[in-house]
């Protein structure tokens, strides 16, 4: 009970654009750069090469939240854009991945869609890939329906779906082919969407799995869970799938011994990296994931 109140509560702060704003002039404070690798481009570079030397591949994501004009859309999307050079430039190992209403999802379809084949127009110049983070459920259906018209064009980009919605099983018959991160999901959706009882969400998860990975498709598994881990080994030795058609994710900062042992099994360990200085919304959400990085926190914060 404490633990699902601890949850809502990061949650709704989460959503809080007063301390959003506020955030931005802390800085990375409070233990945030456990879960964030910098403000800067450099900064988040840097901290791929080292994943880079442990045999992890990654994605760069340049954090934000709560953009609300043209103007705000475009600089967005220009961070991506430079993201993607610097990837280049550096000759990292790492993806892009981004959020639809950072570009101009909720301002303007058009711009969205312009920002987003702009991105993908550079991640094809230089043989890259770009995912489309899934967000809550009022986004969800744009987001399928946006990624469905790029892929006419592109064959480099991919999205996120969510365990925890009803509605997964059928999204996942319908996207065959499609590279896609599968998840258990983060926001705080109503029973009316989304199953309420984590043990529905996992044995989702496991079913959602097993359809994508059997039908041929590309499967990012990301997952912190030693049975999730587990369950998905089994499966692609049982069903003889080769490892080049899947691979597992974590995030940066979390269980990274268990991301250094995933590799040197052999298996493709790839580390969601998030960088730059609109943290607060991501890393509240990390907070109400698990009870242990709340912990991390406030020890951090007493020793400062």
């Amino acid at each position: 009970m404490m633990e699902t109140t601890m949850k809502n509560f990061f949650l709704f702060l989460s959503q809080n654009k007063l301390m959003n704003q506020a955030a931005k002039k802390w800085g990375l404070r409070f233990g945030a750069n456990r879960f964030v690798a910098g403000e800067t481009i450099r900064e988040a570079i840097q901290k791929v090469q080292n994943l880079n030397e442990k045999g992890l591949v990654c994605t760069l994501d340049h954090l934000g939240e709560f953009v609300f004009s043209r103007e705000e859309a475009i600089e967005s999307a220009d961070y991506c854009v430079k993201t993607l050079d610097a990837i280049h430039q550096a000759g990292v190992n790492s993806n892009l991945s981004l959020k639809l209403t950072q570009i101009g999802l909720d301002i303007d379809i058009d711009l969205c869609r312009s920002n987003m084949r702009r991105i993908l127009d550079t991640a094809k110049k230089y043989g890259n890939f770009v995912r489309i983070d899934m967000e809550d459920y009022g986004h969800c259906q744009q987001t399928l329906d946006l990624l469905e018209e790029l892929r006419r064009d592109y064959d480099n980009v991919g999205t996120v779906i969510q365990a925890y919605l009803y509605r997964t099983e059928k999204d996942i018959e319908k996207m065959k082919g499609v590279s896609l991160r599968l998840v258990k999901g983060a926001y705080k959706e109503s029973p009316e969407v989304a199953y309420p009882d984590k043990k529905d969400v996992d044995e989702n998860y496991k079913k959602i799995i097993k359809m994508h990975l059997l039908s041929g498709s590309y499967t990012a598994i990301a997952s912190h869970d030693d049975q999730i881990i587990e369950y998905t080994k089994r499966l692609v030795e049982e069903y003889k799938i080769p490892r080049d058609q899947f691979e597992f994710q974590m995030l940066y900062g979390i269980r990274t011994q268990a991301q250094v042992e995933l590799a040197r099994q052999g298996y493709t360990m790839r580390v969601y990296v998030p960088y730059g200085n609109d943290w607060y919304g991501y890393f509240m959400r990390r907070l109400a994931e698990r009870p242990a990085n709340v912990a991390f926190v406030l020890k951090g914060m007493v020793s400062k």
